[in-house]
This record gives C-alpha cells, sequence and structure tokens, in this order.
C-alpha cells in the first residue's frame, strides 16, 4: 500500500519515468511472446527459435538497467530522517523500491500480452488482414505455463535488480565532509584495461563470425535462422567491454579539464567528472556500444534490398531508447547527489553561470572523447564484413 501511495503522489516526471518503465517492460514481453508464437507454430525451426530467444536477452537487459536507473532516482525511495523513524531502512526501501518496479513492469507485461493476443487473432479475429500471422504462430495453441513465465522476466529481474541497487546504496546525504573530499583527486576506476580487452575480444569474435560468408553481410535478426549466434556473443562482450572501459575513460576526461594550470570552471568541471565516473561512465559507454553496432549495421546496409523486419526493429528501438533514457536518469541521479555541492559552491558567492559552464564543460569533453570511440568501433566491427 505504501509503494501505491507514493506512485499516486509521485511527481510527473517520476510517473513519465515508471511510464517509460512500463513501455520498455511491454516491448520486451511482447518479443518474448512473439519468439514463443514463432516456436509453436514452426516446430521443425527449434535452432532458429533458440536463436531469437538468445536476441531477446539484448533488450530485456536494457529493460532491467533502465529499471535500475529508475529506482535510483525515485524520490519516495530516497533515504530520509523521517523514514529511518518509521522503521523504513535501507532494507526496507530496498522491498518498497522492488515493489514500485513490480507493478510499473507487470503492467507493461500486461499490456503486451493484450497486443500479443489481439494480433494473433485470439480476441477479435485477425487484424491488418492476417499479415502479422506468419512470425506470431496464430492458430496454434500456447501453452499456458511458458507464457506465463515469459512475461515474468522482465518484472521478476527489475524488481530484484532495483531492491538490490537501493539495498547497496549509502543511507545518508552527501555533507560537509563529502563537499570538501570533492577537492581531493579521486581514485581511477580499475576497469580500463579489462574493458579494453574485453571490446578487443568482442570485436574479434565478430570477425571471426564473418569468415565464410564470402563479402555477404551477415543479416540483421529479421532472419534470424542465417544469422550466426557468435554474432550476438561478440556484441554482448564489446559492450561489457565498453560499460567497464566507461569509467576509465570519464576519469580520464576529468583529468584533462584539469591540465595545464586551470581555472576555477574547468576545475570544478574536472573533478565532478572525476567524482561522477562510476555512475556516468557506464551507460555511456553502454550507449557507445549500442550507437557503433547500429552504425556497423547501416554500414553493412547501405544499398540492400533486404528489409528490416519488424522485430527487429522493435528490438533497436528498445535497446536504442534504454539505454538512450537510462543515461539521461543517471545524470539525473548525479544532479541529485551533488546538490549538496551545489549549494556549497554558491554559498561561497560562485554565480550560477559557474555551475552551469562547467557543466557544459563536462557535457562537451565527453562527446568529443566518446564520439570518435563510437565511430572507430562502428568501423571495426564492421570492416571484416565489408572486406
Amino acid at each position: 500500500m505504501l509503494a501505491l501511495r507514493l506512485t499516486r503522489g509521485a511527481h510527473p516526471l517520476v510517473l513519465m519515468r515508471r511510464l517509460l518503465l512500463a513501455a520498455a517492460s511491454a516491448g520486451v514481453g511482447f518479443l518474448l511472446l512473439c519468439t514463443l508464437g514463432y516456436a509453436s507454430g514452426h516446430p521443425a525451426h527449434s535452432s532458429s527459435s533458440v536463436l531469437r530467444l538468445l536476441w531477446c536477452a539484448v533488450p530485456l537487459a536494457a529493460t532491467v538497467r533502465f529499471a535500475v536507473a529508475v529506482a535510483l532516482t525515485d524520490p519516495g525511495t530516497r533515504p530520509r530522517p523521517g523514514l529511518f523513524a518509521a522503521g523504513l531502512g535501507p532494507a526496507r526501501l530496498g522491498v518498497l523500491a522492488a515493489v514500485s518496479t513490480a507493478v510499473s513492469t507487470t503492467l507493461g507485461s500486461l499490456v503486451a500480452l493484450l497486443l500479443f493476443l489481439h494480433l494473433r487473432g485470439d480476441l477479435t479475429g485477425l487484424p491488418f488482414d492476417g499479415g502479422a500471422a506468419g512470425f506470431l504462430g496464430a492458430g496454434t495453441p500456447l501453452p499456458v505455463a511458458a507464457v506465463l513465465m515469459l512475461l515474468s522476466l522482465a518484472p521478476l529481474a527489475s524488481a530484484a535488480a532495483g531492491g538490490l541497487a537501493l539495498r547497496s546504496r549509502p543511507s545518508t546525504a552527501p555533507g560537509a565532509q563529502e563537499t570538501a573530499e570533492l577537492l581531493t583527486p579521486a581514485p581511477a576506476p580499475t576497469g580500463l584495461p579489462w574493458g579494453v580487452a574485453l571490446t578487443a575480444a568482442g570485436l574479434a569474435v565478430e570477425a571471426y563470425a564473418s569468415r565464410g560468408s564470402a563479402g555477404d553481410p551477415l543479416p540483421l535478426p529479421g532472419k534470424l535462422e542465417s544469422t550466426p549466434a557468435s554474432v550476438l556473443v561478440g556484441w554482448t562482450l564489446t559492450a561489457i567491454g565498453l560499460a567497464m572501459a566507461g569509467p576509465g575513460l570519464a576519469h580520464l576526461c576529468g583529468r584533462l579539464l584539469q591540465a595545464v594550470r586551470p581555472g576555477a570552471v574547468r576545475l570544478l568541471a574536472g573533478r565532478v567528472l572525476m567524482d561522477e565516473a562510476v555512475r556516468i561512465g557506464r551507460p555511456l559507454g553502454v550507449v557507445c556500444a549500442v550507437l557503433s553496432g547500429m552504425i556497423a549495421a547501416s554500414v553493412l546496409y547501405t544499398g540492400e534490398p533486404r528489409a528490416v523486419g519488424p522485430l527487429t526493429t522493435l528490438g533497436a528501438v528498445l535497446v536504442l531508447g534504454c539505454t538512450t533514457a537510462t543515461l539521461l536518469t543517471s545524470a539525473v541521479e548525479a544532479k541529485q547527489s551533488r546538490a549538496r555541492v551545489a549549494e556549497t559552491v554558491l554559498r561561497l558567492g560562485a554565480p550560477v553561470s559557474v555551475l552551469r559552464r562547467a557543466t557544459a564543460l563536462r557535457v562537451l569533453v565527453l562527446l568529443v572523447v566518446f564520439a570518435p570511440l563510437t565511430w572507430v568501433i562502428a568501423r571495426l566491427a564492421a570492416l571484416p564484413l565489408t572486406g
């Protein structure tokens, strides 16, 4: 009941983030149900059905990561003295976040079920003259247990991840000590070498998957029966590697801002970027991986007559939308965490324009570093397939 009361009285922006999470859960649930429908209608193509299910893991992971970001920025689960006095410590706040996340994602799964049944013709007859009957397995029975299991994947995984993230979050807001610690060089993240190694391994796996294709580009997952599973493995390794390398790269960006006799604006921007390297760098690395994959696909399919299927388009929109929303939500979380620092800087007499220029400078240096990196990774991924 407390989770429902907090949801009803939440800020409009908070409600918008929860609606976006429900929409992402609906998209993932629809993809999973389409995979089940295809498997029921094509029992002879079991390997293709398994490959379709593996590709659904990518948008599912992006949705779960977005759910964690939404839970961390929810004002209703923020540690406050009043909640502690009422017995809501970190453990119960984690349960509250899990329930709120489960409500949003379950709503999305129910919408996905209704849409899937409608397109299959199980409710009011086949719409669109039966155009969607082929890949939905219309006319074939669906196992109820499998439907329930697939629809529960997004709610259960999102609720568990959101609850664990809230339990591990510090229970106190940043105060004067944390504001003073902003003036010392934060410790550098240690995942940069491993991230570079995993990214290189992912590119190598994708290059190995292109062997024997005789210059023909690998098909997108619209026709999964001809897409090697090693492509998914290679792209996943690349995404994990960029996510691990992102904090280290963001930390280096902060150091670059403070190089060669920095002024007040560059010093503030660099120190804040170094302090928020882990929070911002990971989602930024994932966005870099997603954009590089899409750029590589656009290079491969320039002038190709093969049309991208609707499920491929839906999966791409889900992954890109969830990763971008996660990055923006993490930026909101970072702004909330340094609110006390901003208040202290303003009390010291600094004008508001200093904070704005520092923010713009951080965004600019991140674009200068990550945009070329995205393009280079995309070209390296597409090079063995176009050569």
